[in-house]
């Protein structure tokens, strides 16, 4: 680490301190140290083909198979992926009591792995870990999905009701978790520090919680590698490398 890089971690890890609950709002930049790609940066999955809508995965049997080839597709580096530095460090936070909860927009499933509680993680963007039913809800394991799909190009339905199944991801143009949401809304207005780690904060709704704990008085650090556009309402923005940082701030290994 840079002198620079040191001291903004050094800051970080005293406003931890002081800190009476604090929120972590996580973003694709914590995975990209674990080997998974970002789809929106160059050479990511969205760069090389576009996002399905939802309207056109429940339209269409055709669309459908094509979203699953895509997710299996993609499923070969989230499949081999740990949590790294930057996922326990947060994990530390959550168990010493620092953080009430981790706010995420990954879809991986590396915080549960890290050792995070579900009911300590708001997904708001689903989980890739798993397929559930549009209509009723009911959850299906990958694995066999996969096998029938691969062997037999089966586009999975729903055993309990007849209905659609889908990776249980938000797609575009799909609605936003209504609980998800009220939960992070309601964790972010409680918290007196709001740390925004690996997101680029331009995709909303979510990007406008980091906001709403600034407006609320919560005192609001982003750590990502790339400035951000709302990098001018943060009181402290660090441009490093986050697991190395966050390791530092933290003290996790």
């Amino acid at each position: 680490m840079t002198q620079r890089e040191e001291t903004n971690a050094d800051a970080l890890r005293e406003l931890l301190q002081r800190a009476e609950r604090a929120v972590v709002f996580t973003g694709a930049g914590i995975s990209t140290e674990s080997g998974i790609p970002d789809f929106r940066s160059p050479g990511g999955v969205w760069s090389r083909m576009a996002p399905i809508q939802f309207d056109d995965f429940v339209r269409s049997e055709d669309t459908r198979r094509e979203a699953w080839r895509r997710k299996f597709e993609v499923d070969r580096d989230i499949g081999v992926a740990e949590p790294n530095h930057g996922h326990r460090a947060v994990a530390s936070l959550v168990h010493r009591g620092v953080a009430s909860c981790v706010i995420t927009q990954n879809i991986d499933g590396l915080h549960q792995r890290s050792g995070i509680p579900e009911e300590r993680i708001v997904e708001l963007h689903g989980n890739t870990t798993y397929a559930s039913c549009l209509s009723c809800g009911t959850r299906y394991e990958l694995p066999p999905i996969r096998e029938a799909f691969e062997s037999h190009g089966i586009v999975p339905g729903c055993d309990a009701c007849g209905g659609l199944v889908k990776a249980a991801t938000i797609s575009f143009g799909q609605s936003m978790p209504e609980q998800a949401m009220a939960r992070a809304e309601e964790e972010t207005l409680a918290c007196d520090l709001f740390i925004a780690i690996g997101s680029s904060l331009v995709v909303y709704p979510a990007a406008g919680f980091p906001i709403l704990a600034s407006r609320n008085g919560a005192t609001l650090v982003i750590l990502n590698r790339e400035p951000t556009e709302l990098d001018s309402l943060a009181d402290l923005v660090v441009n490093a490398e986050i697991g190395e940082t966050l390791a530092r701030a933290t003290g996790a290994n």
